[in-house]
């Protein structure tokens, strides 16, 4: 039987709603992967994405998978077994990048604060002087807990002590500040079905010439693709790559002059990378930083005027993304099923410490918009009333119109 998924309006952390215009794209032919138009569009999308990044850097490409597929790429390219890798986690994800680079040989340290908190630069710069690491790798926006962590002092921190800088930016690129070159971050990156508005599949990257150089180091050539004059391997078999599809190396290779065989290019991902970036430089990345920002001021004023209290430092809080703290005796995973049964609305768990504790509000991406704040706020109050969640009618949209006003 055919699959028929269900209309859904994704008001959660991700995937969201794709931009119609992305998923338009991706039915559009397939092309081989050295037609001079799939070339084309290779090097357009690097050129887009060091727009969205705000970065010169050559080295700035997609890589196929999912977002996680550009974090695993980025930390066993960059991290040699042995090597000294510091984490702070404030979230979720924090524990995910310590898992991967452990998985990739790493000695790992990690520092860690209450979740609904963010490190200061100070606390930071201590944990550098007394682990000393190669990299410190560091989630942007933990959707998991909804801080954004800041990163120009780190970004200085780590430049004054010769440590690389590693961001996740999943779920804050193209919704909250980020600029790479000028907070000196030396290796991001992210996924499209968050702020990029697109489907999970594919994980932009960027990496600065301080990142290039560590990974070229590693370089190695296929042995069916090997030249006589072409190196053949790392200089240390040792510190040879440890991975072949996420060998960024070998991804450069491929992306670069040289198109250099490596995989078959995930051509309609390709697609949908490129309009996901194009709208957002389009619409200008500062105009759609400010959309994500209006949006979720507008859903935290109507959670709050609906008698739900915020999770988290409201000062460190991600634009796209609300936390709000489930009241006493209310059920949320029945609040969950409700609102997708009734209304087809779809709203975030939480996990490990904040399991049951929160939800998790999500206006990012296409679902960055009006009608998805109000419509959500709206199914959101009959549901919490039919709960036994009392607040004055109308008060979540009306709260959400006075933002918009």
């Amino acid at each position: 039987m055919p699959l028929n998924p269900p209309p859904r309006l994704l008001m959660g952390a991700g995937p969201i709603n794709a931009d119609p215009r992305v998923l338009r794209m991706m039915s559009a032919p397939l092309i081989g992967q050295f037609d001079p138009a799939m070339t084309a569009a290779m090097t357009s999308t690097m050129a887009l994405y060091r727009a969205v990044f705000r970065t010169a850097n050559d080295a700035t490409f997609v890589v196929d998978g999912t977002a996680r597929a550009g974090i695993e790429a980025a930390l066993v390219s960059l991290v040699t077994p042995g090597d000294r890798v510091l984490v702070p986690i404030f979230g979720r994800f924090g524990h995910l990048l310590s898992e991967i680079a452990s998985r990739c040989g790493a000695e790992v340290h990690e520092c860690e604060v209450q979740w609904g908190h963010v490190f200061d630069p100070e606390m930071i710069e201590d944990a550098i002087v007394a682990v000393r690491p190669k990299l410190l790798a560091t989630v942007h926006g933990d959707t998991s807990t909804t801080m954004c962590q800041p990163l120009a002092d780190i970004g200085d921190i780590c430049r004054r002590h010769g440590v690389l800088l590693y961001a996740d930016v999943t779920a804050s690129l193209a919704g909250n500040a980020f600029e790479m070159d000028a907070w000196h971050v030396d290796a991001a990156s992210a996924g499209l079905q968050k702020c990029l508005g697109g489907p999970s599949g594919s994980a932009p990257m960027s990496l600065s010439s301080q990142a290039v150089s560590v990974i070229a180091a590693r370089r190695s050539i296929e042995a069916g693709l090997r030249d006589a004059p072409a190196v053949a391997d790392a200089p240390d078999g040792g510190a040879r790559i440890r991975s072949n599809y996420f060998d960024v190396a070998m991804l450069l290779d491929y992306w670069g002059d040289r198109r250099l065989n490596h995989h078959t290019e995930a051509t309609s991902m390709l697609y949908a990378a490129h309009e996901c970036a194009r709208l957002i430089t389009e619409e200008g990345v500062d105009h759609a930083i400010e959309r994500h920002r209006l949006h979720g001021a507008a859903m935290l004023a109507g959670t709050q005027a609906l008698g739900l209290a915020a999770f988290g430092d409201p000062d460190h809080k991600m634009h796209n993304i609300v936390g709000v703290e489930i009241p006493d005796g209310i059920d949320g995973e029945m609040v969950r099923a409700q609102l997708i049964e009734q209304f087809g609305i779809e709203i975030g768990t939480s996990f490990g410490p904040l399991h049951g504790r929160i939800w998790r509000i999500g206006t990012m991406g296409y679902n960055a918009r009006t009608d998805a704040v109000l419509t959500t706020l709206a199914a959101f109050e009959q549901v919490l009333r039919r709960n036994g969640h009392r607040s004055s009618p109308g008060s979540g949209v009306d709260a959400a119109l006075a933002v918009y006003s």
